[in-house]
């Protein structure tokens, strides 16, 4: 079947409509709509003025159904196209071969030297030092083999925990000048108090 834009042209021509007033209207009020009824109704409201009754009607479904028919034959062909693209990306991947790298014959020679003076390496070669290996051991010196990260964490703890303390510390003792000022203001207060009641009685 011909494409919907053709046929719609021929079938207002047909109908002694102006296809360029029409044809660019109805499309874009059928790509407007969501559902075929809508499609209908609305259509019929367009052409009523130009069409006879019992012709409305025909002519407005029949041109919804094409439509319709339209839109599955487009997505149809787009999955097809979607499908011939990939297909065709996926040839052209698999015509890609990825060539081996090709090792010299030198460079084969130089890991093979290597491999071989890194076997050939003795205990004495590896261990230049064995004797100052052994006194630090006796002297206990182990600074070689610490775990810095360990060390690290245990020294930040350790900090927190002097921190922790000397705030402690502080507080403590702001709380004791605070009792103790509250202790002398109570005090003073029970020493006024003791005064005033004696002068009463003197007066007396």
């Amino acid at each position: 079947p011909p494409p919907f834009p053709a046929w719609l042209a021929a079938r207002l021509d047909a109908l002694g409509l102006d296809r360029a007033v029409y044809g660019a209207y109805i499309e874009g009020l059928l790509r407007e709509e969501e559902s075929d009824e809508e499609r209908l109704e609305a259509l019929q409201a367009v052409l009523a003025a130009c069409l006879e009754e019992d012709l409305l009607n025909d002519v407005c479904r029949e041109v919804v159904e094409r439509w319709s028919d339209s839109q599955v034959i487009d997505a149809k062909e787009e999955k097809e196209d979607e499908v011939q693209a990939i297909a065709s990306m996926m040839e052209k991947q698999a015509r890609i071969v990825v060539k081996p790298k090709e090792v010299s014959q030198e460079e084969k020679q130089r890991k093979a030297a290597l491999l071989a003076q890194y076997a050939n390496v003795t205990d004495e070669e590896e261990y230049p030092f064995p004797a100052l290996l052994k006194a630090w051991a006796v002297k206990g010196n182990t600074s070689l083999f610490r775990n810095t990260n360990v060390e690290d964490v245990l020294n930040a703890r350790k900090l927190e925990r002097e921190l922790l303390r000397d705030e402690f510390q502080k507080k403590k003792e702001q709380d004791k000048l605070q009792r103790e000022k509250d202790k002398l203001a109570k005090q003073e207060r029970k020493e006024k108090e003791k005064k005033r009641t004696q002068k009463g009685e003197r007066k007396r």
